[in-house]
């Protein structure tokens, strides 16, 4: 199941694994490639688990509408709760070690629904980017089904399959 808002859009699906597990491989930014439902993800550059709020994490990636084709983000940690929820917002680095952020985060939202399944809902928020951003970049850049893609992929994951 998927909707699309205003300015944000989010899929759910129910995982069979616990929510201490999801919440875990979510924090893994090594996972992330293999999560990403559009294949933009390639690889994590900054390997630790995601531990707090504020933390930055970066992630090697690749899309053929991008000036430079191979690119990397970085991404700051906005919520994190676990086993309930966590989510970051997506930015760059500057060649001088700024960091900027577009105004749009991702979340996962993990309702447990017994000891061996969870309900995880996807969220993808673009309401705070700036117009300045909005007069070349598209949003949102995909459709809804990379939501539900990546949710199935996590779901892969967590299960063992």
């Amino acid at each position: 199941m998927h909707t699309v808002d205003q300015e944000n859009m989010s899929a759910t699906l129910t995982v069979a694994a616990p929510a201490a597990r999801v919440c875990a491989v979510l924090a893994d930014p090594t996972t992330h490639a293999a999560i990403d439902g559009t294949g933009w993800v390639q690889a994590a550059v900054d390997r630790a688990p995601l531990t707090e709020v504020g933390q930055i994490f970066r992630m090697d990636m690749y899309h053929s509408n991008h000036p430079d084709g191979g690119y990397k983000t970085a991404n700051k940690v906005q919520v994190l709760d676990p086993p309930h929820a966590i989510g970051w917002l997506t930015g760059t680095e500057k060649d001088d070690g700024q960091l900027e952020f577009g105004g749009w985060l991702w979340r996962y939202d993990l309702t447990p629904l017994g000891p061996s399944a969870t309900e995880v809902t996807l969220t993808y928020d673009w309401s705070a980017v700036p117009q300045s951003i909005r007069e070349y970049l598209q949003f949102p850049p995909f459709g809804p089904d990379h939501l539900t893609n990546s949710l199935h992929h996590l779901a892969e994951l967590v299960s063992g399959r």
